[in-house]
């Protein structure tokens, strides 16, 4: 999803826009001369959006209808075979740390290009015979969706400022629809082409189709620099604002973040499984999970909606969390029977949480700078505490051979949340003396 950052004073209902993933770097001239050449020809870039959007999920969302099946090729306990949604997770931590390095030294364009170059091996080299390159294939395509997620909101509000909220509702929603056609069509296409790699595999040609569309631009945009050169320069010579580490309420909104996409990618990587382990055919469950995810299309717009407009959002916290514990409620005790409407309600609580906690990262801020740096926290540490999530429950599932117990250790998680949201929904400002 994008991330937001309130560029109207600091007033908590005024309208929330892009975080700049470039907010502290001044572009080369040369370099900024280049990109206003391409703004001339928004079609080029209008599609480059698109097609690195509709990428930014596809490649993980895929996997949890075919898991069983990568579990069996490569003889993996459940505890191993959560590492192909893990691995993913620690390296979208790590990768959000350099995204900005690399865009100060080659440009966002050649950097989005690159990712999705690599974003394509690491696709195909997920489906190497040994168990080795399954998992080295898995933490490129982490590094890479990291790195498509740290730049393309900033570009987005660089390149159509005056058209952001219309172009960060497209990018959004091209990137859950790729979600959900990945999640939809994996075992559909493993049918067509015989084998679950085929399934897999077959995203490495939309990933290539995306670079292509960058490559132009990124060339073009580096058009004139001198060989070596950085296509940017930092804006500051050293951190300065309030010292996150050292904040309440940032880490309120870091452990905000990171617990709810622990609790989302706890069901990407499962809810299938739990399914099929229930007696559900595995198109079936597909089907639901696909629907789950595209659902997440109305808490994600909703709920930041609302959020923009109060001064204090204890309630959207508590409301998201209750919502994903209801239907992982309904997973615990009637996973079959309710299935569409569990996956609804924890679609659209899940879309609302992370909704809710990229414009928290917003609002708790005193400026853009201060968004920026928080962002960048949040979703380090965010994805690095999610990492925990499937890991530890496939090994719980493993020792107690069921998804009872695992279920309520989620239930758990939903309830911090919830205690989380008040904290980090209250009316207060990093740096305030009053945050604490």
């Amino acid at each position: 999803m994008a991330r937001y950052a309130r560029m109207s004073g600091t007033d908590s209902t005024a309208p929330v826009d892009l975080i700049d993933a470039e907010e502290d770097l001044i572009p080369a001239p040369q370099v900024a001369t280049a990109r206003r050449r391409l703004r001339a020809h928004p079609a080029l870039l209008l599609t480059g959006i698109v097609l690195a959007a509709v990428n930014m999920r596809a490649a993980l969302a895929g996997v949890s209808p075919l898991l069983n099946e990568m579990a069996q090729h490569f003889h993996l306990a459940a505890t191993a075979s959560s590492l192909v949604t893990t691995i993913p997770l620690v390296f979208m931590g790590l990768g959000s740390v350099i995204a900005p390095r690399l865009a100060r030294r080659w440009g966002t364009e050649a950097a989005l290009c690159g990712a999705l170059l690599a974003l394509c091996g690491g696709i195909v080299l997920r489906i190497a015979p040994p168990v080795a390159g399954l998992f080295a294939g898995c933490a490129v395509v982490g590094g890479s969706i990291a790195l498509l997620n740290v730049l393309m909101p900033g570009l987005i509000k660089r390149d159509f400022p005056d058209r952001a909220a219309g172009m960060t509702a497209l990018y959004s929603t091209a990137m859950i629809l790729g979600a959900t056609v990945s999640a939809a069509s994996a075992v559909p296409l493993e049918n067509a082409l015989g084998s679950w790699q085929g399934s897999l595999v077959s995203w490495a040609l939309l990933a290539a189709v995306a670079a292509l569309a960058w490559l132009p631009q990124a060339v073009i945009a580096r058009r004139g620099t001198h060989h070596g050169a950085s296509a940017a320069a930092p804006a500051h010579t050293s951190e300065h604002g309030p010292k996150l580490t050292r904040s309440p309420l940032a880490w309120q909104v870091t452990l905000f973040m990171g617990s709810q996409s622990l609790i989302a990618y706890v069901v990407i990587a499962w809810m299938p499984t739990i399914f099929t382990d229930h007696g559900m055919g595995k198109s079936e469950a597909g089907l639901v999970f696909a629907f789950s995810t595209l659902v997440q299309m109305v808490g994600s717009f909703v709920v930041p909606t609302l959020a923009g407009r109060m001064r204090r959002q204890r309630l959207l916290g508590v409301l998201v969390s209750v919502l994903m514990a209801c239907g992982v409620t309904g997973l615990l005790i009637a996973p079959v029977a309710g299935a569409w409407l569990w996956a609804a309600v924890l679609g659209v609580g899940q879309g609302g949480a992370l909704g809710l906690a990229l414009t928290m990262m917003v609002l708790r801020s005193g400026d853009a700078h201060t968004a920026a740096r928080l962002s960048g926290m949040a979703q380090t540490g965010g994805y690095l505490l999610a990492a925990v999530g499937p890991l530890a429950l496939g090994a719980v599932h493993q020792a107690t051979d069921g998804w009872t117990v695992p279920l309520c250790l989620l239930l758990v998680v939903c309830a911090g949340l919830a205690l989380l949201g008040l904290g980090a929904g209250r009316d207060r400002r990093i740096g305030e003396r009053a945050e604490a």
